[in-house]
């Protein structure tokens, strides 16, 4: 063979051999993208309900996730739904990259931002008592939803039947004052330190009127689940318990039946203290999931928003009192940012 046939094969193979690895690279990276097939969605809650009761609820969100999802283009072929035992373990779990996908509070997911990113924000009925001042929530009336959906709620701080919250609830009724001696001497019960209601936003409360946190109080105990803090805080246990702004419509019935007390929940509490407003919960995705890519993300965005204007799918979400969802933002969470950065100076 000549040299000029020699080089003229050599070049054909170079050109053959680059072809075949461009076509194959596409190949493969096509494969890779328009891969739409899921074998394991893992999605956690936070145990802010009993967690049995939160797994009952939320089964059917499994086969509903897979509709939406198809109707997105993707094939999901288990969902697995968890109650984290308690906050922290949730947002642990979405660090980790153990858990896809995390119902967690805006605290919750400040708290674990690192690994963590908020992709919707839900929303709830209004309530027609929002008032700053506590003693306009003690009109011995229930508090009732209005029509207009809110993606804001307070945190109330609800002082029991017992002698110590009875005290502490006729003083804000007269219009005084409470000192901080009133507070420290009452009995709190706290929810998980990432709980946006029951613990970071009664500590930025603290801080603005008493330059105090949750820190300071010397009688606490922690709750770990609203509904065991109701139960405690009706046998008079606990004194005072910071939660969100509508729990006592959600354990209304409970209050007379399981707590077994003798007057509705409207005339044995009342609230002493009122947070400022509160951005709600959040579906939140792990960044460290090989699940969640920015396609996977936008998809279980609109399955999502789509699952929830659907009949099963608000009764799914209703455990958690959501009733639709919106784009998230970062910047909505600031002031837990801001209430967390007092809980760390308060520490040092």
């Amino acid at each position: 063979m000549s040299k000029n046939a020699k080089t003229l094969a050599g070049i054909v193979i170079v050109v053959v051999i680059a072809i075949a690895a461009y076509f194959g690279f596409t190949h493969t990276g096509a494969k890779s993208t328009s891969d739409k097939t899921i074998k394991d969605l893992k999605v956690y809650f936070v145990p802010s309900k009993q967690p049995d009761k939160i797994v009952t609820a939320t089964a059917p969100l499994k086969g509903l996730l897979k509709d939406q999802l198809k109707k997105e283009g993707y094939t999901v072929d288990n969902v697995d739904i968890k109650v984290g035992t308690s906050y922290e373990a949730a947002g642990e779990a979405l660090t980790s990259g153990t858990a896809d996908i995390g119902f967690i509070p805006g605290g919750t997911y400040v708290m674990y931002e690192d690994g963590v990113k908020p992709l919707l924000t839900a929303t709830r009925a209004g309530l027609n008592k929002n008032f700053s001042d506590a003693a306009k929530w003690n009109d011995g009336k229930p508090t009732e939803q209005i029509k207009e959906q809110s993606s804001k709620y307070r945190s109330i701080f609800i002082a029991g039947p017992s002698a110590k919250g009875q005290e502490l609830a006729k003083k804000v009724n007269a219009g005084q004052k409470l000192t901080w001696d009133d507070l420290s001497s009452a009995k709190w019960g706290l929810s998980s330190t990432t709980s946006s209601a029951g613990y970071i936003y009664p500590s930025l409360w603290l801080n603005k009127n008493y330059k105090k946190t949750v820190a300071d109080l010397k009688n606490t105990v922690t709750v770990d689940s609203y509904g065991s803090g109701m139960a405690r805080l009706a046998s008079g246990q606990i004194d005072i318990m910071p939660t969100y702004g509508d729990a006592r419509r959600d354990f209304a019935k409970l209050w007379t039946t399981d707590y077994q007390q003798p007057k509705s929940i409207w005339e044995e509490t009342n609230v002493i203290g009122v947070s400022q407003e509160i951005y709600n919960d959040t579906i939140s995705v792990s960044k460290k999931s090989k699940t969640m890519t920015p396609e996977f993300e936008k998809a279980l965005s609109k399955a999502f928003i789509n699952l929830a204007k659907t009949k099963e799918g608000k009764q799914v979400i209703a455990i958690y009192s959501h009733e639709g969802y919106e784009p998230a933002k970062s910047s909505n969470y600031d002031g837990e940012r801001a209430a967390q950065k007092v809980l760390k100076n308060s520490q040092k």
